[in-house]
C-alpha cells in the first residue's frame, strides 16, 4: 500500500512513502536503540570521571561523597533528556538545572581537575531544556567557568584550553545524541502515522469508486426489472429484450467490482452516453444530446464520463424527471459538460437509505484534472455543470498518472 505526495519532478517519486520506509527499516535505528546509545555514552562519561576520582587517592568520606554527587546527575540527567522535557513547568526546570548546578560545581572546590567533565552535562541539560537564545548563552556561560579552575592553579594555556573545549564538546554530545533519540521516535511515529494515511486514503478509494460505478448499474437494474415487470403481461417479446439489457448491465456491473479491487478505471464519455440514452428512455425520460468535443485525454475523458453516470443516477434515483438534456462543448480550451432535468420534486425524497455522496465524490474527481463542479436548482429543474481544461499543466498530469499507478499498486 502506497501513498505518495505529488511533486513536479522525478524527484518527488522518493517523497515520503510507507512502504518504502518500511523497506528501509533496517538501516533505521529502533526509538529503543536510539535511547541505548544515548545511556551507553552517558555511563562511559561517568566512569571516565569515576576512574578519575578513584585515582587521586582520597579519603572514604569524600568518595563515598562524589559517588553520591555522580549518581545525582546521572539520576537528573536521565531525567533531562527524556522524551518531553523541554515540556515540563517552568519551576520544575529550575529545581532540576539547580541541583544539577550544585552538585556539578560543590565537588569541583574538592576534586578540582578530576571533577571537570561534570560540567558538560550541565552545558547540555541547558541548551535541552531551555528556549534556543537562553540555552546558548548559559551554555558558553557554563563553559567559560571552567577557566576558573585551572588558571587559580596556575596550570597552562593548554590545559586551560582543554577544561573549556572539554566542558563544550560533552555537553555538545549530551545535546545531539538526545535530540537524535527523539528524531528517531518521531520518525517512527510518523512512519506509523503516514501508513494510517494510505489505508484510510485506499478505503476513500475504494468507497467512491464504488459509488461512481455500482449507483448507476444498480439503479439501472432496479428501473429495468419495473419495466419488466409491467411488460410481461402484455408485452413479452419486449420484456426479454429489456432482460437482455439488465444481464449486460448486471456482467457490467461485475466487471466494474473486478476493476475497483485492481485500481483505477478508465471510461469512455461517449459510451456513457449511450448507455445514459438507453436507460433514460427506458424511464421514460425524453432525452436530448448535444456533444460537441474532440478527441479527450483519457484522464479527463474518464472525470467527465463518472459526472454523466453520477448525474444520471441522480435523476433516476432522486427525482421525477420527464426529461434530461446532456450538453458537452469546447470552447477556449475548456470543456463544459452540463446535464439538466425537470425532476425536481418538492418535499421528495430518495426513499432508499444511504442515498450517497455522490456529488462530493464528483468534486474529487474534478480536482484531479483541474477542474469545477456546479450545481443549481431553480423552478423545478436541477443543473450539474462540470469544466475542465482540455490541456492541463504538464505537472498536474504526472501527479495524476502516479496516483493512479499508487491506486493499483495498493490494490494489488
Amino acid at each position: 500500500m502506497t501513498y505518495r505526495r505529488p511533486g513536479s519532478h522525478e524527484a518527488a517519486e522518493d517523497a515520503w512513502q510507507p512502504d518504502e520506509l518500511l523497506a528501509r527499516s533496517g538501516n533505521i535505528p529502533a526509538p529503543r536503540l536510539g535511547r541505548l546509545v544515548l545511556l551507553a555514552a552517558l555511563l562511559c562519561y561517568f566512569s571516565i570521571t569515576l576512574l578519575n576520582i578513584l585515582s587521586s587517592h582520597s579519603s572514604v568520606v569524600p568518595l563515598t561523597a562524589a559517588v553520591v554527587c555522580l549518581l545525582g546527575i546521572l539520576g537528573l540527567q536521565l531525567l533531562h533528556s527524556r522524551p518531553g522535557a523541554h515540556l515540563a513547568s517552568t519551576s520544575c526546570k529550575i529545581l532540576t538545572l539547580s541541583a544539577q548546578a550544585l552538585l556539578t560545581y560543590l565537588p569541583l572546590l574538592v576534586f578540582k581537575a578530576q571533577w571537570g567533565s561534570m560540567a558538560g552535562f550541565l552545558a547540555g541539560s541547558l541548551l535541552l531544556l531551555l528556549p534556543p537564545r537562553q540555552g546558548w548563552l548559559l551554555y558558553g556561560v557554563v563553559g567559560a567557568s571552567m577557566l576558573a579552575p585551572p588558571l587559580l592553579r596556575g596550570l597552562p594555556v593548554v590545559e586551560t584550553f582543554y577544561y573549556v573545549q572539554s566542558t563544550l564538546l560533552t555537553g555538545l554530545v549530551i545535546f545531539g545524541l538526545t535530540r537524535l533519540a527523539d528524531l528517531i521516535r518521531v520518525l517512527h511515529e510518523t512512519r506509523g502515522e503516514l501508513t494510517r494515511v494510505a489505508v484510510t486514503q485506499e478505503r476513500l478509494r475504494f468507497a467512491r469508486d464504488l459509488h461512481d460505478l455500482l449507483g448507476y448499474s444498480l439503479s439501472a437494474i432496479t428501473l429495468k426489472g419495473e419495466l419488466i415487470h409491467r411488460l410481461l403481461p402484455a408485452h413479452p417479446g419486449r420484456a426479454k429484450a429489456e432482460v437482455e439489457d439488465v444481464l449486460t448491465i448486471s456482467r457490467q456491473s461485475l466487471a466494474d467490482v473486478r476493476s475497483v479491487a485492481s485500481g483505477y478505471r478508465d471510461m469512455s464519455f461517449k459510451d456513457e452516453i449511450g448507455s445514459a440514452q438507453s436507460v433514460l428512455s427506458a424511464a421514460d425520460v425524453r432525452v436530448t444530446a448535444r456533444v460537441r468535443i474532440g478527441q479527450l485525454d483519457r484522464e479527463l475523458d474518464t472525470v467527465l464520463a463518472t459526472v454523466l453516470r453520477e448525474a444520471v443516477t441522480n435523476v433516476l434515483r432522486h427525482s421525477r424527471a420527464t426529461y434530461c438534456e446532456i450538453a458537452a462543448e469546447g470552447d477556449a480550451g475548456q470543456v463544459r459538460l452540463t446535464i439538466v432535468n425537470d425532476g425536481v420534486a418538492k418535499g421528495y425524497r430518495d426513499p432508499s437509505p444511504h442515498s450517497g455522496s455522490g456529488l462530493g465524490n464528483l468534486q474529487t474527481r474534478l480536482n484531479t484534472v483541474d477542474g469545477t463542479l456546479g450545481v443549481e436548482q431553480n423552478d423545478g429543474t436541477f443543473r450539474v455543470v462540470a469544466q475542465a481544461p482540455e490541456q492541463r499543466d504538464p505537472d498536474s498530469t504526472a501527479d495524476a498518472d502516479r496516483y493512479r499507478a499508487d491506486d493499483s499498486k495498493s490494490a494489488a
